[in-house]
């Protein structure tokens, strides 16, 4: 180890001698003893955190094994994941159909053909218990991708915790709700910016007084990517978007340190191998000095970073499917290099459905060969040091600057109304769609070679393929249970309920996780209480970027 002495690698020292370590031999496959860091400081859970949030890191604590499932029915998804759980997974993470992200009751005219087929269907509090049926909500850590109804998602699953007998104060997880992303590439929005990100506040308002162990926000980078952007632009526009949620919640009164070591990050990793290292590092220099510098954080767990990372679903190939599963492993070992604290790794059938019980197997079981089998985990930040990557590190950091300070001029001193104003203007639909087109057209000329698109084509069979199949009997089922739960709730409770939410978000200084909560317990839907807000928020429409 060289460059170790000095009071940082003291301090270093004592934290890590401090830690809890797993017991398994630190060495090669050799026998060689290997030492959990090597190069010069800072060193991993020092300020700027760059290699690492936790002076130990894997040796310590293997990332989080979280896969990403959901499909049919409740009943369905429930079965898959105890399947995960059981073949080692950690923590579960729920994939809603595409009715239950755009705040859509399954009987809706807007929901037809679409009823689990992208992820599982969740009308109201019934399906919210039976998607968790006989999976103990006090130990497993729980992470639902969902965004503008997030706060009735989160209400279920209070709701569901309440009737098991495990108080809010004990569940662990993440609710993403990143809003600012929705308008910014996925979409998936209801409401105007404004009132939504008075609903994502309200949420972080309320887990930070009630609900200890939960992340109210997952700053969505993935998405970002997923829709063409650049590393660089998924790193600077998320962290942007994490400033501004910053900045938002500071505006109702609440003190940085209370809410901010409850943020996490959700970023993509993609196929440039070093790239994606260094982007991971960066964002976690990036955050701290930010966090630190301008927003005032003292508390040490409100300057780290921490990391969930999924492997990229965009670099997935429908055509011979089978060798994405290496495309996954190298995007797997490029997130725990680059010291991502949870991840999940995509199946290899997922560009042409939902994947099958076999691939998503196949998915868990990659993230078990790089933790258990490549060695990778006995040190932190492995090419820390590396002329390379070290380079790469800050100039995703210097990029990522002039965006921010873009995001500056445009809010006038506000990151938070420089990223309202670079929705309302096009700015980063733009930015996104024009990075798009150079990377399709890189790969449409051959400039870009995709292994099995545009090179190397031989050998593709699709007559041979095991595909999951979401057949119409699953809306049918679906629609029949949403008419016997609304058959048999008391409907004056659920209108009371309702029309209290919506007199409720008529004021500001109101939180409306409380009347969700209440028309939830009530059995009201998913879709009754998006209506109830849409009467005072309206909806968004957006504008057409020439």
């Amino acid at each position: 180890m060289s460059a170790m002495d000095g009071d940082d690698r003291s301090r270093w020292s004592k934290a890590y001698e401090g830690a809890v370590l797993r017991d398994v031999p630190f060495e090669t496959m050799s026998g060689v003893p290997v030492e959990p860091v090597y190069g010069a400081g800072p060193y991993p859970g020092q300020y700027p955190y760059t290699r690492g949030v936790h002076p130990a890191m894997y040796r310590s604590r293997l990332w989080t094994m979280r896969m990403f499932a959901g499909f049919g029915t409740a009943e369905d998804t429930n079965g898959r994941f105890k399947e995960l759980l059981h073949h080692g997974g950690t923590g579960l993470s729920t994939a809603f159909d595409m009715p239950t992200l755009m705040g859509h009751d399954s009987d809706s005219g807007w929901a037809l053909g679409e009823v689990g087929r992208a992820g599982v269907a969740i009308d109201t509090l019934a399906d919210m218990r039976d998607l968790f049926a006989d999976i103990d909500l006090a130990t497993v850590s729980t992470s639902m991708t969902i965004n503008g109804p997030a706060p009735i998602l989160l209400a279920m699953y209070i709701a569901v915790a309440e009737q098991t007998g495990v108080e809010r104060s004990a569940l662990a997880g993440t609710i993403q709700n990143d809003i600012l992303k929705e308008y910014q590439a996925q979409k998936e929005y209801i409401y105007p910016p404004r009132p939504s990100m008075r609903l994502v506040t309200d949420m972080m308002r309320f887990t930070t007084a009630e609900m200890p162990l939960w992340h109210p926000v997952s700053i969505s980078g993935y998405h970002i990517r997923e829709a063409g952007s650049t590393a660089a632009q998924e790193l600077a526009f998320t962290l942007a978007n994490g400033f501004a949620y910053v900045e938002a919640a500071r505006s109702t009164g609440l003190p940085v340190d209370d809410f901010a070591k409850r943020l996490s990050f959700f970023f993509n990793a993609h196929i440039d191998f070093f790239e994606e290292i260094a982007k991971l590092r960066a964002a976690r220099r990036i955050w701290a000095r930010w966090m630190k510098e301008r927003y005032g954080a003292t508390a040490e767990r409100s300057l780290l970073c921490r990391i969930h990372t999924q492997t990229a679903g965009v670099s997935l190939t429908a055509q011979q499917p089978e060798i994405n599963i290496a495309r996954v492993a190298i995007q797997a070992l490029a997130a725990a290099l680059g010291g991502t604290q949870s991840l999940h790794t995509d199946s290899y059938d997922e560009a042409l459905a939902l994947p099958t019980e076999e691939a998503a197997r196949i998915a868990l079981r990659t993230q078990q060969i790089v933790a258990h089998e490549t060695g990778v985990t006995n040190v932190a930040d492995p090419l820390g040091g590396s002329a390379y990557v070290e380079e790469l590190t800050d100039e995703m950091e210097r990029q990522a600057e002039a965006i921010f300070a873009h995001l500056d001029e445009l809010g006038e001193g506000s990151i938070l109304e420089g990223v309202y104003a670079g929705i309302e203007n096009g700015y980063f639909v733009g930015e996104i769609a024009d990075a798009a087109y150079r990377f399709e057209r890189g790969v449409n000329d051959g400039q870009r070679i995709v292994v099995g698109v545009n090179a190397f084509t031989d050998g593709d069979d699709p007559e041979n393929r095991n595909l999951l199949r979401i057949g119409p009997e699953t809306e049918d089922y679906q629609r029949k249970r949403l008419d016997a739960v609304k058959a048999d709730r008391d409907g004056q409770r659920v209108q009371d309920t309702l029309a209290q939410l919506t007199s409720d978000a008529a004021d500001p200084t109101l939180n409306l996780m409380p009347p969700i909560l209440d028309a939830v317990r009530a059995m009201a839907t998913e879709g009754e209480i998006v209506d109830a807000l849409r009467e005072e928020f309206g909806t968004y429409v957006e504008k057409a970027v020439i």
